[in-house]
């Protein structure tokens, strides 16, 4: 028994023996050790990830002792080590070779440099290598360049819901990465992992939040009540009440986001229009152009703003004191234009016992729930400081709207599925969910950086021209198609211009894009999303507005606002 015990305790340790002696003698091979470390960046000196390493050796490539071959990580850095026969070093000749597909691939010639022996008396040798990548045009960048022309033609030609677009688009990307891609890495746009990455969702919590605060106040009747004092306010004066539901609507617009606004304030607007025997399109159409330059004035305002927030790291507190004054600017000179512009209309109006009127509007549209309303302001200032002491805090604005949503549920005890199922708009997260993902195959492929070293060259470096073009093609752009999808592909490109452009370090072209996608998709119906919820309200209420009329009507005040912010950002930045 006892010998057995002894047996059983050497054939152990042979085992073990044998087992880790293939490990160890691995593991101390002998030969000379090279270490070669460096970075791989693009033009702009950003680092570039997942960028294979090749070394070679007289011509010969040698795999790296760890990963093979190696890649740079998530800031383009990378470390590779190498063990090479005996004498090697240093009158070896050293290249390494580095390439990614989409990119250019680059050979350099290293030198070593002695750096001691370890323990096991090899000798140890060190190489540093930077690297600097150009963009290679690949058939991976036609088809994203395809992808994304694609999702805009069908969301400007309304031929399909932008989310079924947006989404369609996505699932080509990732389709064709994984088919084509799989067997030539030339077609290979993005990977999925990257694809999980571009969704930014800070921006869909954001949304998300504000849209069950939102939810949970309309509960109350508050905006219809807003609706009613400003017709009570105006005491019959049609002008006046028009200025009136102007100002609370941008206002409104800044805090809450300008669909839910107009979705809140268009049917009572529309009944008071019935009431004065005015055209309900002559109060609704100021309605929805100052929701939109109302919201260009805050972070959470208009989707544009949090996509620009979210990217480029701005807080509630910038995007009000950069753009606060050429907003109240634009409101005031496009307010003065509508009461020219409907004063016909206006001028016809019916307006016959007030008081009577005053007093229907009163029982009509009173705040249902005081308590409920009283919480949820209360819940939404606490948000809202929130927002302002970000630049303190450092808190994601997600995460204010998360917790206030949350909280004023709890309080108000109101049911969170029922909020989910029919006050969140999942079709519109889930549109940013697939244009993120369109966005991140152009950014990949090269496209983002062709168009924004584009805007490079034709602005000739200088920051002024940039600032006009910037603006203005933005402006034009967001009139032509949703703002949305165009601010999200420029994101990158204005990121790009701001290292490459003297003096943009300030943060004006964000100013210029915010302006220009907010304020150019007042022109069209499809400009905007809150311009394209209005019509469709406007026409199931039995109120139809032409694209043509639309235009009209808008196109001149949205030019107004465009020059006033051109003449804003040229004198004070």
């Amino acid at each position: 028994m006892r010998r057995s015990g002894w047996t059983g305790a050497v054939v152990g340790l042979l085992t073990l023996f044998l087992g880790l002696a293939p490990a160890v003698l691995a593991a101390d091979p002998p030969g000379d050790r090279l270490t070669v470390f460096g970075v791989a960046s693009d033009a702009q000196g950003k680092g570039i990830k997942e960028v294979a390493v090749e070394l070679q050796v007289n011509g010969q490539t040698v795999p790296a002792v760890e990963k093979d071959p190696p890649e740079t990580g998530p800031r383009g850095s990378f470390v590779a080590h190498y063990l090479l026969p005996p004498g090697t070093l240093p009158g070896a000749n050293l290249t390494l070779r580095v390439h990614k597909p989409s990119w250019e691939t680059r050979e350099i010639r290293l030198t070593p440099v002695a750096a001691g022996t370890d323990a096991a008396g090899r000798r140890l040798f060190e190489a540093e290598a930077e690297v600097t990548l150009g963009r290679r045009i690949t058939p991976a960048f036609w088809m994203a360049a395809f992808v994304l022309l694609l999702v805009y033609v069908l969301i400007a030609a309304e031929v399909m819901h932008r989310t079924l677009a947006a989404f369609l688009g996505a699932s080509l990307v990732l389709f064709v990465s994984y088919t084509l891609g799989t067997f030539d890495r030339q077609y290979f746009i993005v990977s999925f992992e990257d694809a999980m990455q571009a969704i930014d969702l800070n921006v869909i919590f954001l949304l998300m939040g504000m849209m069950i605060i939102v939810g949970v106040l309309k509960k109350t009747g508050l905006f219809q009540w807003l609706a009613y004092k400003s017709y009570a306010l105006a005491r019959g004066n049609i002008f006046l009440l028009s200025l009136i539901l102007q100002f609370i609507t941008a206002v409104a617009s800044a805090f809450l986001d300008n669909v839910t606004t107009m979705l809140l304030l268009l049917p009572v607007t529309i009944e008071i229009a019935v009431t004065l025997k005015v055209n309900p399109l002559a109060l609704i159409i100021p309605e929805v152009f100052a929701s939109n330059v109302g919201g260009t004035a805050t972070l959470i305002g208009d989707p544009p703003n949090i996509l620009i927030g979210s990217y480029a790291k701005l807080t509630f507190v910038q995007f009000v004191l950069n753009l606060g004054l050429a907003v109240v600017v634009c409101l005031f000179v496009s307010s003065l234009w509508y009461l020219w512009w409907y004063k016909k209309g206006y001028l016809e109006a019916e307006v016959k016992d007030v008081a009577r009127t005053i007093a229907y509007l009163r029982h009509e549209y009173r705040i249902t729930d005081r308590k409920l309303a009283a919480l949820g302001l209360g819940i939404l200032a606490f948000v809202i400081l929130l927002f302002l002491l970000h630049g303190l805090l450092h808190m994601e604005p997600s995460i204010a709207a998360i917790l206030g949503a949350m909280l004023l549920l709890v309080f108000s005890r109101t049911d969170i599925v029922e909020m989910l199922e029919h006050e969140v708009e999942w079709p519109t997260l889930i549109f940013f969910m697939g244009l993120f993902i369109v966005i991140a195959g152009a950014e990949e492929t090269g496209l983002i950086q062709l168009i924004a070293e584009g805007v490079r060259d034709l602005s000739r470096g200088n920051l002024a021209l940039a600032v006009v073009l910037i603006l203005w093609v933005s402006a034009i752009a967001s009139a032509i198609i949703d703002n949305i999808p165009f601010t999200a592909t420029m994101l990158p490109i204005v990121a790009f211009l701001n290292t490459a452009i003297p003096g943009a370090e300030s943060g004006v072209l964000w100013w210029a894009l915010a302006l220009g996608a907010c304020l150019g998709g007042n022109a069209t119906m499809i400009g905007a999303s809150a311009n394209v919820v209005t019509v469709g309200l406007l026409e199931k209420a039995g109120y139809h507005i032409s694209f043509l009329g639309y235009i009209r009507a808008c196109w001149l005040p949205t030019l107004f606002t465009i020059i006033i912010s051109t003449i804003y950002l040229l004198l004070f930045y």
